[in-house]
């Protein structure tokens, strides 16, 4: 085992359903403090001597600075594995994988494909893991866009959001988030790239509606959000991608359809001209750069519970 001290039953955070209303609600509360504290230049250091292992099978930006800047400021160490410098990428059980790294650090996040592949090492390890990424959920961004759009606007119970775009692991985790955190969630995709029924089940129109035409989706909406049309391992469906999503480019048009006061947010990296166009993304009522950084904030709130539990 490692130094972990648990506080309670072995958690992870592999999907956004994986938490509670009321767990999420005090994540949010812990990552303003914690926020709070870093822009006062505040210590706040209580994984003091705990590590964190980074798995990467997916290249990243944003996820491997926001959780190695946050561990290291939390008072831990981290590790940066991917499958170019790990037994990973020499075909070793990720079973195995998991056995073995879980007794020598604290806590993992992973950034991989599959879900199956994540759930497949959460259900042997020792310590909590964390989902940085996979091909059908993405939790801790949707936990940074919520908080960005809580510090901006207040709760977003009751509130509606405006997915534009692919139905991807963001779309669905937004759809989790909305069942959890009661608000509405409008979904706009070409045909071919909508949310899948099997996946989602019948949510009720106050969780999810869907439109064909994207500015009658953003139409009263209080957030309108996005991402590139093709995501990591796609590529191939580049240019199909491109002519399919050609009249689903988030612009002035879209965003004069929203509340007056709706945020735009996009979990970046941007393509300008494509997913959004460039007055949309760096237009007054982006909050873009707001959301990358609350990546940071929130996954410091998440580590700290993940590892002390309520404090």
């Amino acid at each position: 085992m490692s130094q972990q001290q648990q506080t309670g039953p072995l958690r992870h955070f592999l999907q956004f359903r994986d938490f509670t209303k009321e767990e999420i609600l005090y994540l949010f509360d812990r990552a303003k403090l914690i926020k709070d504290k870093f822009k006062r230049y505040e210590p706040h250091r209580p994984l003091h001597d705990r590590n964190l292992a980074m798995v990467f099978e997916k290249a990243s930006t944003r996820t491997r600075v926001s959780f190695e800047a946050g561990m290291y400021q939390m008072g831990g160490s981290v590790i940066h594995l991917t499958t170019g410098d790990s037994q990973l990428g020499r075909s070793e059980p990720i079973e195995d994988t998991a056995r073995v790294i879980s007794r020598m650090v604290d806590l993992v996040m992973i950034r991989t494909f599959e879900q199956t592949r994540i759930e497949r090492f959460a259900a042997h390890s020792r310590v909590p893991v964390i989902n940085g990424l996979t091909n059908e959920f993405h939790p801790c961004q949707i936990l940074a866009d919520i908080f960005t759009f809580i510090e901006h606007q207040g709760p977003i119970q009751g509130k509606t959001v405006a997915w534009i775009g692919d139905a991807n692991n963001m779309a669905y985790t937004w759809l989790q988030a909305a069942e959890i955190l009661g608000f509405t969630l409008h979904v706009s995709a070409p045909k071919g790239y909508q949310l899948e029924a099997a996946r989602i089940g019948q949510p009720s129109a106050q969780v999810l509606r869907q439109f064909d035409d994207p500015i009658e989706a953003c139409r009263g909406a209080h957030l309108v959000t996005t991402d590139v049309w093709t995501s990591m391992g796609y590529e191939d469906e580049n240019e199909a991608r491109r002519k399919a999503f050609a009249n689903w480019c988030v612009d002035a048009e879209m965003m004069a359809a929203a509340d007056p006061a709706a945020l735009f947010m996009h979990c970046l990296p941007a393509h300008r001209g494509e997913e959004v166009s460039a007055d949309v993304i760096d237009g007054p009522q982006s909050v873009v750069w707001d959301e990358a950084e609350n990546r940071m904030h929130v996954q410091k709130a998440l580590m700290e519970f993940l590892l002390l539990g309520h404090l």
